[in-house]
């Protein structure tokens, strides 16, 4: 283990889709709870990458050691170095029976908050992840965007290639926004869904051989009618994106709303 680093057990709750770094090849925004209930940015991690004892999976608890991020421009509250080498896996994901039991266990004991208030919590302390619970999800707004990564990921790609480290990043051609109400709203929120989950649901529609139109309905299925649906207490894990800061929804959390046990038992 490196110098001032700390090993730290860490519950993984967010992955979003990668994203290609010169430093880095590509990274992964991984975000998790610590045991003591706080929230960490792990950053590097060039996921696809890891050899294959290393690649964990969202709701495990992971064990690696951490550092402050002591260099470069993020002052975000929330960031941490991790020391790669150290990543070890500790045990099967948290199970969602029992009406998502033990994840909830983690994560309705944490502060929710509005947009408004962890807009304002960066603002003071540079928080910079947190939970949502919308009052009201109208819409995924859908919008196609360009199809192909810029020039210069092209050309770091054919650097790559000739030392047989580049693996095929594919670009998702849209992006998802949530619309959604916060109970201090004084108008909705559109937000950027970045979630890795997203992503691979559209590109495992896609090469089903079915049209990216059906991809795109099978992804706003699942993402609005699905997670955000009535009979779910449906919470938005978000984060900034660096530099600039603007917030993101980067996970969902969608168990059964909680059954109202009757006053007077039969």
């Amino acid at each position: 283990m490196r110098p001032g680093f700390e090993l730290t057990k860490v519950l993984i709750t967010v992955m979003t889709y990668p994203y290609p770094s010169r430093e880095y090849r590509e990274t992964v925004c991984t975000a998790g709870i610590t045991e003591s209930g706080q929230w960490v940015r792990l950053y590097p991690i060039d996921y696809r990458y890891r050899p294959e004892h290393q690649k964990f999976r969202k709701w495990q608890w992971i064990e690696v050691a951490l550092a402050p991020w002591g260099y470069g421009t993020d002052q975000r509250a929330e960031s941490r170095e991790p020391d790669l080498s150290t990543i070890r896996i500790l045990g099967e994901p948290l199970s969602t029976k029992d009406d998502w039991l033990e994840r909830r266990a983690i994560i309705d004991r944490l502060p929710h908050h509005t947009v408004k208030q962890l807009e304002s919590l960066y603002e003071s302390q540079r928080t910079s992840f947190g939970i949502v619970r919308p009052k009201r999800v109208l819409d995924l707004k859908i919008t196609p965007v360009e199809r192909e990564w810029p020039a210069k990921h092209k050309a770091l790609w054919s650097q790559m290639r000739l030392f047989g480290e580049q693996k095929p990043l594919r670009k998702i051609p849209y992006k998802f926004q949530y619309v959604f109400e916060c109970e201090d709203s004084d108008k909705p929120h559109q937000v950027m869904n970045e979630d890795w989950e997203l992503g691979v649901l559209f590109l495992k529609e896609l090469d089903s051989k079915r049209s990216e139109e059906a991809a795109v309905k099978s992804v706003r299925q699942k993402f609005l009618e699905e997670v955000c649906r009535e009979d779910r207490d449906t919470r938005f894990f978000m984060g900034t994106r660096h530099p600039f800061n603007e917030w993101l929804v980067v996970g969902t959390f969608w168990p059964p709303r909680e059954r109202q046990k009757p006053l007077f038992p039969l």
